[in-house]
């Protein structure tokens, strides 16, 4: 296969792939905004605060989802004069704003949940069931269009989506359970457990991104072994003043000097086939000879 073609294939790849990251944040927030509307009329009808609660949790995810798709769709614009590394952190910015509200949302329903298990309130238990059955499924449609992806942007989509199933199971299984026993504070305290896992994983996602910002080596990237490859190149004497970063959680970038006995130009094509086989799909390589004093301080 000629390396034009596997170009070309790997191109029209990226951009089915992006294509469909964008296709499937528009489902999820289209199937979020009018699901909102549906619960709210759910929670006034049963009065249940597990269903009230996600129905206001729903309302910041349709906000958030919608401002991720814009966000996701700005971040496959190319550099330009005022973005030379491109809009690729844009998703990132999509990504910050759906965990944050993912937080504040979870908090909420802590909060309110607490509050229940405090002062039960009996709910329409024939009314929950009924509407937990159709949440399930239409969030369970959701969540598998929005599984695939590795944007962290889509990430925090999909975390989204199956907080909506877990929290519809929880409604289902506590109308049932206290439909048969009577005990209404099954209801907030399901919905408690449910927003505690979910805080926890937008947590977990929030971690990455700041590390993303911090510029922290990728956790996939093993700098020793990196500079070993790098040093079985013929003609390399030395490797110094090498970064690695993540730009948006899925392409990695590094700047390095390389050492040489003597300047070819072959060595740096090598040595951007080596860094590409360690997941680094950028690199600024600086060729030094081994006679030439680097300007640049190297930082213990």
């Amino acid at each position: 296969m000629s390396k034009s073609f596997q170009g070309s294939e790997y191109a029209h790849h990226s951009h089915h792939h992006t294509y469909k990251t964008e296709k499937n944040i528009l489902i999820a927030f289209l199937l979020n905004a009018s699901f909102s509307i549906f619960e709210f009329i759910c929670g006034i009808i049963t009065g249940s605060i597990a269903i009230t609660s996600d129905a206001v949790h729903d309302l910041g995810d349709a906000l958030s989802i919608g401002i991720a798709y814009g966000l996701e769709r700005k971040s496959k614009k190319g550099p330009d004069a005022k973005h030379t590394y491109g809009y690729a952190r844009y998703s990132l910015a999509g990504s910050i704003i759906t965990t944050a509200i993912l937080l504040v949302g979870s908090s909420f329903v802590i909060y309110e949940a607490i509050q229940r298990i405090a002062d039960p309130v009996e709910v329409n238990y024939d009314g929950m069931i009924i509407f937990a059955i159709i949440g399930l499924v239409i969030n369970s449609i959701a969540s598998y269009v929005t599984r695939d992806g590795d944007s962290l942007n889509q990430k925090s989509v999909n975390l989204h989506m199956l907080e909506d199933v877990l929290g519809w199971a929880v409604v289902l299984i506590g109308a049932i359970v206290m439909k048969f026993t009577g005990i209404a504070v099954i209801d907030p305290i399901l919905s408690l457990g449910v927003a505690i896992f979910i805080l926890i994983e937008a947590a977990k996602n929030l971690r990455e991104i700041v590390k993303i910002f911090l510029e922290i080596t990728p956790k996939d990237i093993d700098l020793e072994e990196i500079k070993i490859d790098i040093k079985h190149v013929k003609g390399v004497v030395d490797i110094h003043h090498i970064h690695v970063r993540s730009i948006n959680g899925e392409e990695n970038h590094a700047t390095l000097h390389v050492v040489v006995k003597k300047y070819d130009k072959n060595i740096k094509n090598t040595v951007k086939e080596v860094l590409k086989k360690h997941n680094i799909s950028h690199s600024v390589i600086e060729i030094e000879e081994a006679d030439e004093r680097c300007q640049e301080k190297i930082r213990k």
